[in-house]
């Protein structure tokens, strides 16, 4: 039995405990910890703003076609 007490296993959960909270050094509430992970994510990042495009006019006109037609096809 003597053998039994001295191999019993032995909690040291309340002295880590203590150890662990005696050093322990807490940081002003003002400055929140999730500020600092903020920003470098894609799904934190606002949506850009695309500029609206403008329909693309063409530069040339139907006489130009016309004339590359009769120039290129050999067509009248």
């Amino acid at each position: 039995l003597e053998e039994y007490h001295k191999k019993k296993a032995v909690n040291h959960l309340r002295e880590n405990l203590q150890y662990m909270l005696k050093g322990r050094f807490v940081g002003p509430r003002a400055v929140p910890v999730l500020a600092q992970n903020r920003g470098r994510k894609s799904k934190d990042q606002p949506p850009r703003k695309v500029a609206k495009k403008k329909p693309e006019g063409t530069v040339f006109t139907e006489e130009d076609f016309r004339k590359f037609e009769r120039e290129y096809f050999g067509r009248p």
